[in-house]
């Protein structure tokens, strides 16, 4: 036993909600073709996750090329599928409170060995996970595995650990080599995703924004901003998309929170223009002598 075990109840949610993932994930793959609107494909996405039973992680995420993490559908957003595009397709669900992150590549171009390199790289990554390893060394073999096929890892995005409504913590997995890193123990939940890119292996902030998340809590006056607080507040400080809240009062409304630290947000990440950008991305439990892939 360690301090990470996880009861069975804990292990079925995660499970539940990992086999959920792998099941939407696939199917909004499948939707990805040139001229079909993004919208279309993340509003379908999101709804048959609460037609199943379950509650969205985060809004389900499409990243186009350069773009590697972080977009989603706008309200309206008119955006299709174009021939050549490298599509990321990422989407998170919740299971009483327990998260499955999960993410895969889609060409519609000429990328194959991009996309090879990520799922390459994950599957390295998973082959490794057991109690005693560090996730310095697991950053080392994503690194060797996409600079094998030619590329670069993103050397500023990395795994993350996942908890009771808590989708970012701790250990982090770099996708490069470290010295030393959290050594990982039994019970421990995280989800790693290595992104393969053509750029430069760093990405910035774009101005694009559309999502968001609690971070504090602070009173507010006005009865609008009030009610659309105490909606996002159900969210638990999981992410959530403006397009959810698309009037004119709330746009404002979150602008505000923003500016008063209630919120934060999440602009989307991309690496230079006219590069390319892939990613792979599963959920694991720790367990005795190896792991639980949820999502696989």
């Amino acid at each position: 036993m360690t301090r990470y075990t996880l009861d069975d109840e804990v292990v079925d949610a995660y499970v539940e909600a990992g086999r959920l993932a792998k099941k939407r994930l696939e199917i909004a793959a499948s939707m990805v073709k040139p001229d079909a609107l993004i919208l279309d494909v993340v509003e379908s996405t999101e709804q048959a996750i609460r037609d199943e039973g379950a509650e969205i992680a985060f809004p389900v995420n499409i990243s186009l090329n350069e773009a590697a993490a972080h977009d989603t559908a706008s309200f309206g957003d008119e955006r299709v599928f174009s021939i050549g595009d490298v599509v990321k397709v990422d989407l998170g669900v919740l299971i009483n409170g327990y998260i499955a992150d999960t993410a895969m590549t889609v060409d519609l171009g000429n990328h194959a060995k991009l996309v090879e390199a990520s799922r390459n790289a994950l599957n390295a990554a998973a082959a490794m996970v057991k109690p005693g390893v560090r996730t310095g060394e697991i950053g080392a073999a994503v690194q060797a595995e996409i600079e094998k096929l030619g590329f670069l890892p993103v050397s500023n995005l990395t795994g993350h650990g996942l908890g009771y409504y808590h989708l970012h913590g701790i250990p982090t997995f770099p996708n490069v080599a470290v010295s030393g890193g959290t050594v990982l123990e039994e019970g421990m939940t995280f989800a790693i995703e290595p992104f393969a890119t053509t750029g430069s292996g760093h990405v910035t902030g774009a101005p694009r924004t559309e999502i968001f998340s609690q971070i504090g809590r602070k009173p507010v006056r006005l009865p609008s901003a009030k009610a659309l607080l105490k909606t996002i507040e159900t969210r638990k400080t999981l992410p959530f998309s403006r397009r959810w809240y698309h009037d004119k009062n709330s746009e404002v409304n979150i602008v505000r929170m923003c500016n008063e630290g209630i919120l934060t947000d999440y602009p989307v990440l991309r690496d230079i223009q006219g590069s390319y950008v892939s990613q792979a991305e599963h959920t694991f439990i720790v367990t005795e002598d190896g792991c639980i892939i949820t999502t696989a």
